[in-house]
């Protein structure tokens, strides 16, 4: 399956995305890792141009082929972008889901904004005002939409996995009960 999660900076898909690539064994594929490696490689500056999203959708491709879920976790802020990824899917023969993650309280999503760290090296964080005044079409096709305003992560997991119909994640088996020996059997 291809599972292709988008939204605004600062809305949470990148600890979503991560969280479940856990849960599933999926491979999560960031563009942003994507057009930083492309930004450090030599001539190209942010902001790269189409170029990430082009190589995401190979690297996609290829890992759907070999029978993995891939988690394609960016922007995705048009309409061409949203397609590319859905033919992705097609060509490999497998599902896509499409999640959007919105934060819909302003005041949560301009702190998280301003509360990022950059976690790859040398990565320009936009600030709130590039993210308030960023190009984002509104979407033309039934998709999965998780509001993380105010919510726990492991709430918002429940929600993507029942929305792309993946079954609910079995609890750790210390929680499923049972006694445990002094010595770890």
């Amino acid at each position: 399956m291809l599972i292709i999660m988008c939204g605004l900076p600062a809305t949470g898909k990148t600890t979503l995305a991560r969280a479940l690539a856990r849960q599933t064994g999926a491979v999560h594929l960031r563009i942003d890792t994507i057009e930083q490696a492309i930004a450090r490689s030599g001539p190209a500056r942010h902001p790269v141009g189409p170029v990430g999203y082009i190589v995401g959708y190979a690297l996609a491709e290829e890992h759907l082929r070999q029978g993995l879920t891939v988690i394609a976790e960016s922007v995705n802020p048009l309409a061409v972008t949203r397609d590319a990824w859905r033919e992705v899917a097609v060509r490999a023969g497998v599902p896509a889901a499409e999640v959007e993650i919105v934060c819909s309280d302003p005041a949560e999503h301009e702190r998280r904004a301003s509360q990022r760290t950059v976690d790859i090296p040398d990565l320009p964080l936009p600030t709130w005002t590039d993210i308030t005044n960023h190009v984002y079409e509104p979407w033309h096709r039934d998709h999965h939409v998780i509001d993380t305003a105010g919510r726990a992560i492991t709430d918002c997991l429940i929600d993507i996995r029942h929305a792309i119909g993946l079954p609910p994640q079995d609890p750790p088996p210390a929680a499923q009960g049972g006694h445990r020996r002094s010595d770890g059997r």
